[in-house]
């Protein structure tokens, strides 16, 4: 019987392929591999180092109560899965400090491109 190849591995003989959708944080990020000392090797995501984008890229907004990073991804950009854009564009390390105050302003990124406000809902 034939060993069942890891998804990892199947992904890796496939020139081109990435691991995550069109729609990740990390479609776009470089895969590194690192070899353990008894040669295993050992797929990851290398960090992602982005630009800090203009005010022209961005509109502020203010955190309102109850409000959630998925909630504003849904809100702008129409899709909750997307929350990332939003914490790539702040200076946080954890997504919930976005909006664990209400009050707190916070850049939202145009959604691909659009004019800024033609997204809102």
């Amino acid at each position: 019987m034939a060993d069942i190849e890891s998804y990892e591995s199947a992904l890796g003989a496939i020139p081109g392929s990435h691991p995550y959708p069109r729609t990740s944080r990390y479609h776009d990020a470089e895969i590194g591999i690192h070899r353990q000392e008894d040669g295993t090797e050992v797929r990851y995501t290398k960090r992602r180092l982005l630009p800090p984008l203009d005010a022209q890229e961005t509109q502020e907004h203010v955190v309102g109560a109850g409000e959630r990073p998925d909630l504003l991804a849904q809100r702008f950009f129409g899709d909750p899965g997307q929350w990332w854009r939003i914490a790539d564009a702040n200076p946080v390390l954890d997504p919930e400090e976005l909006t664990d105050e209400a009050g707190r302003v916070v850049d939202i990124p145009s959604a691909g491109g659009m004019p800024r406000g033609d997204r809102r809902v």
